[in-house]
C-alpha cells in the first residue's frame, strides 16, 4: 500500500507525462510540475525576520565601536587608541592608572572608590620606575602647560620641572597633574597592571621630596588583575580576537574547507574503495595534532605557552588569566575526544566494507550528475557573504553601549589644568553601560545566524535531493538531462514552490536548539546560586531534560533531512513530507539501518576531518609573530580556532550533503520502489541492489573481513 493514497512513482514521474513535454523546464517527465507554493506563511515570517536582522544590525553599526572591545577608557571617557578623542590618542593605546593609592583603595571592601573612578590616562607603553631617581607620569598637557602631545610623549610623559609651585605641591599630595612612578607595571591586554614590588630608590626620592605616604600592598596588583580578568572583559577580548584574526578566518574558515571538500568529493568519485580507511586514519591523526597544539599553548609541553603580557616583560613575573584556564579546559576536552575517536575507529573497523558499498552508490550518482560536485559553490558564496556581514555586525553589537560618567560617592580631588586649580567636583570616571535590550539584540543576532545557516543548508539539500531523485526514477528516459540540467530544474522548483517548507523545517530545528541553550543557561545560573542546596532529584531532572532535548534535536535534524527529500520529490508541505518519509523509514528500518548508519558515521568523520584541518591551519597561522605582539595580538587562539572549526564544518556540511543526500534519496526511493513492486525494486541500479539486499548483507557481516 503506497503512502499518500497512490503510487509515489507516479508523483515522481516514473511514468513520463506528455503534458510536461511542452514545459520548458528540462526533465519535465522526471518530477511532476503541477505543484503549488507550500508553507508560504513561514517564508513571509523568514523574510520579516531578515528585515528585523538588518534593523538589529543597523543598531549595532550605529552605536558600536569595536575599539571598546580591546582598549579601556581614560578619566575623560576617551577610548585609548581613538583618533577622535581629545587629545588625539591614536598611538596611545595603553591605559595607566596614575594614582597608586586610588588603585589600592578601590580594592578595599570598605572603600567607596571603584577602579573605574580612579584616574587613568592613555600611554604608548607602561612606565617603569627610574633606576637612580624618580620618574613622573603627568596628565595630558593643556592649560598652562605649553607642550604638544608629541613633546609630552618624547619626554616620557614627564613635565614635572615645568610645574608651578602650586602644581608641585598638589602633585606631592597625589592630586596631580604629575604622579610618581613607584611601582613597575606590565602591559596586560592594553592595561598597565602594577607589580606590587615598589622601587626602593624611587620611593626614597618621593619621601625626600615630601610626598604623601604610598600604600605598598599586594592589593594594588590584585585590584587591576581582577578588573582585567573579569568575565565581561574576557568575553570582549574573545570577540575582539575574531576581528583581529579575520584573515585567518577567511582562509581557514572559508577557502581551505572549500578546497578540502571538493578534493574529498573528487576522491569519492575516483577512489571510493579506499576513502573510508583514509578518512578514519586522517581523522585520528588530525585529532592528535590539534590536541598537541592545545597542549603547547596551555604550557603542558614545549616552551611556547600563551602569555597575557603584550610586549617584553620580566621573565620572573608570572601573570595568569582566564584565557589560560580556558585553554587548560579545552586541552582536557580534546584529550577525551582523542580517546573517544580512537575507540570509535576500532568499533567501526569491521563495518568499513559496508560503508564502502554505500559510498560507491553515491560515487555512481556523482559520476552521472556532474553538476552535483560544483553546485555547493553557489550556497557557499551566499553563506560567505552572509557570514562576513554577520561577523561585522557582531563586533559592533558587542561594543554597542553608551560611555557615561559614573555616579560615584567619593571624596577625591585632582588638579584641573584647564581651570588652573584643584577640582573636587569631578572625581567620577567613565564606564560603558550596556542596557538589557543590547543583550536581547545579541541573542536575536545569534538566533538569526543559526536559522539562516540551517535555511541555506536546507535549500541546498532539497535541490540536491531533487536532482538525485531524477537520476533514480528516470534512468534512460531523460538521460540527456541527467548531467547538468536536472540540478537547474531542481533549483527552479525549490525556489518557486518549497522555500516556505524549508523555512519551516529550519525554524523548528532553530527553536529546539535555542530552547536547549536557554535551559542550559538557566541551569548553570541556578546551580551557581543554589550550589549548596542542589538535591539529587534536581540534578537528575536537569540532566534528563538536557538529554531529552538533545535526542529531540538529533531526531528533528534526521527527520528534516528526509523531509527535504520528500519535499523535493513530491512537492508536499513540510509536515506531509515528514509523514511520508517517516512512514517509509519505519517500514524499512532494518534494511536501511544496516548500511546507512555506518555510512553516516564515515561522512561525519569526513566533515570533522575538514573542520579539524581548518582548525589546525588556524593554529599554525595564529602562531606567527603578527598575532603574538602589537595591536594584532590576540588574547587567546581558542576562539579563532573554534570559529575556524565551526566555519569549516558548515562548509563541509554544504559539500558533503552531495554524498549524504544522494545516499538518503536513493535509499528512500529504493524503499518506495520495493513497496510498489512487492519487494522487488525495478529502478534501482545493480550496485544498490547488491548493497541493500538483506540476505547478501547479512552474509557479508557474518563472514567478517
Amino acid at each position: 500500500m503506497a503512502l499518500g493514497g497512490g503510487p509515489l512513482g507516479a508523483i515522481i514521474g516514473r511514468y513520463p507525462s506528455f503534458a510536461a513535454a511542452d514545459d520548458q523546464d528540462p526533465g519535465g517527465g522526471v518530477i511532476r510540475h503541477d505543484r503549488k507554493c507550500r508553507d508560504w506563511p513561514f517564508l513571509l515570517l523568514f523574510a520579516a525576520f531578515w528585515v528585523a536582522m538588518i534593523v538589529n544590525s543597523s543598531f549595532g553599526f550605529n552605536q558600536g565601536n569595536p575599539l571598546r572591545l580591546t582598549f579601556g577608557l581614560d578619566y575623560k571617557g576617551n577610548i585609548c587608541g581613538s583618533r577622535h578623542a581629545d587629545p588625539d590618542l591614536h598611538e596611545l593605546d595603553v591605559r595607566y592608572w596614575m594614582n597608586p593609592n586610588q588603585v589600592y583603595q578601590s580594592g578595599l571592601k570598605s572603600s567607596h572608590i571603584n577602579l573605574p573612578d580612579a584616574k587613568a590616562i592613555c600611554l604608548m607603553e607602561c612606565p617603569l620606575p627610574a633606576e637612580d631617581g624618580l620618574n613622573f607620569v603627568c596628565d595630558y598637557p593643556e592649560g598652562d602647560i605649553r607642550l604638544s602631545v608629541d613633546d609630552w610623549i618624547d619626554r616620557d610623559y614627564d613635565y614635572f620641572e615645568f610645574l608651578t609651585p602650586d602644581m608641585r605641591n598638589s602633585s606631592l599630595q597625589l592630586q596631580g597633574p604629575c604622579y610618581p612612578v613607584i611601582f613597575p607595571s606590565v602591559n596586560v591586554y592594553w592595561s598597565c597592571q602594577f607589580i606590587a614590588r615598589a622601587s626602593n630608590v624611587s620611593l626614597k626620592h618621593w619621601q625626600q621630596m615630601g610626598g604623601v605616604s604610598i600604600d605598598e600592598n599586594m592589593l594594588i596588583d590584585k585590584t587591576i588583575h581582577n578588573a582585567i580578568n573579569s568575565k565581561s572583559a574576557v568575553l570582549k577580548r574573545y570577540v575582539a580576537d575574531i576581528g583581529k584574526s579575520w584573515p585567518v578566518l577567511l582562509l581557514c574558515g572559508g577557502f581551505l574547507p572549500l578546497v578540502l571538500s571538493v578534493i574529498w568529493l573528487l576522491m569519492i568519485r575516483y577512489f571510493v574503495a579506499g576513502m573510508p580507511w583514509i578518512t578514519v586514519v586522517v581523522f585520528n591523526a588530525l585529532v592528535i595534532s590539534v590536541t598537541m597544539f592545545f597542549y603547547i599553548k596551555a604550557g603542558w609541553i614545549g616552551h611556547d605557552p600563551l602569555t597575557v603580557v603584550i610586549g617584553e616583560s620580566d621573565p620572573y613575573v608570572n601573570i595568569g588569566g582566564r584565557e589560560i584556564n580556558h585553554l587548560h579546559a579545552a586541552s582536557v576536552l580534546m584529550t577525551i575526544i582523542m580517546i573517544l575517536a580512537f575507540l570509535t575507529s576500532i568499533a567501526i573497523a569491521r563495518r568499513i566494507l559496508v560503508a564502502t558499498s554505500v559510498l560507491k552508490v553515491a560515487a555512481k550518482v556523482i559520476g552521472e550528475v556532474h553538476a552535483l560536485i560544483s553546485f555547493p559553490v553557489v550556497p557557499f558564496l551566499i553563506l560567505a557573504i552572509f557570514y562576513i556581514f554577520w561577523f561585522l555586525a557582531t563586533l559592533h553589537l558587542f561594543s554597542a553601549g553608551q560611555v557615561i560618567r559614573n555616579d560615584c560617592n567619593t571624596d577625591c580631588c585632582s588638579y584641573d589644568l584647564k581651570l588652573g586649580k584643584v577640582n573636587c567636583d569631578s572625581c567620577c570616571g567613565y564606564s560603558i553601560r550596556y542596557t538589557p535590550h543590547i543583550g536581547i539584540a545579541i541573542l536575536f543576532h545569534f538566533l538569526g545566524c543559526y536559522w539562516a545557516t540551517q535555511f541555506l543548508i536546507g535549500c541546498s539539500s532539497t535541490i540536491i535531493a531533487g536532482s538525485v531523485a531524477s537520476y533514480y526514477w528516470a534512468r534512460g528516459e531523460v538521460s540527456h538531462d541527467i548531467p547538468f540540467r536536472t540540478v537547474v530544474s531542481s533549483l527552479r522548483r525549490t525556489m518557486r514552490y518549497s522555500l516556505g517548507s524549508v523555512a519551516l523545517g529550519s525554524l523548528i530545528v532553530s527553536i529546539v536548539e535555542w530552547v536547549r541553550f536557554i535551559l542550559e543557561t538557566l541551569r548553570r545560573r541556578l546551580k551557581f546560586v543554589n550550589s549548596a542546596h542542589d538535591s539529587w532529584f534536581r540534578k537528575t531532572v536537569s540532566s534528563s531534560s538536557q538529554c531529552c532535548l538533545g535526542c529531540i534535536d538529533w531526531t528533528l535534524k534526521s527527520v528534516n533531512r528526509n523531509a527535504y527529500i520528500m519535499i523535493a520529490i513530491t512537492g508536499k508541505g513540510f509536515f506531509k513530507a515528514s509523514a511520508l518519509a517517516t512512514g517509509l523509514i519505519m517500514k524499512n528500518v532494518l534494511r536501511i539501518g544496516k548500511v546507512n548508519v555506518i555510512g553516516d558515521v564515515i561522512l561525519m568523520l569526513g566533515k570533522l576531518c575538514v573542520s579539524l584541518l581548518s582548525a589546525l591551519f588556524a593554529f599554525i597561522m595564529l602562531d606567527k609573530h603578527k598575532y603574538r605582539s602589537g595591536h594584532n595580538k590576540i588574547s587567546s587562539p581558542l576562539v579563532p580556532v573554534l570559529v575556524s572549526w565551526a566555519l569549516g564544518y558548515v562548509v563541509a556540511k554544504l559539500f558533503f550533503a552531495v554524498v549524504e543526500m544522494s545516499i538518503d534519496t536513493i535509499i528512500l526511493s529504493f524503499c518506495q520502489d520495493t513497496e510498489e513492486h512487492q519487494g522487488n525494486a525495478q529502478y534501482a541500479p545493480p550496485l544498490l541492489m547488491e548493497t541493500l539486499d538483506e540476505e547478501s548483507e547479512l552474509q557479508r557481516l557474518t563472514e567478517g573481513p
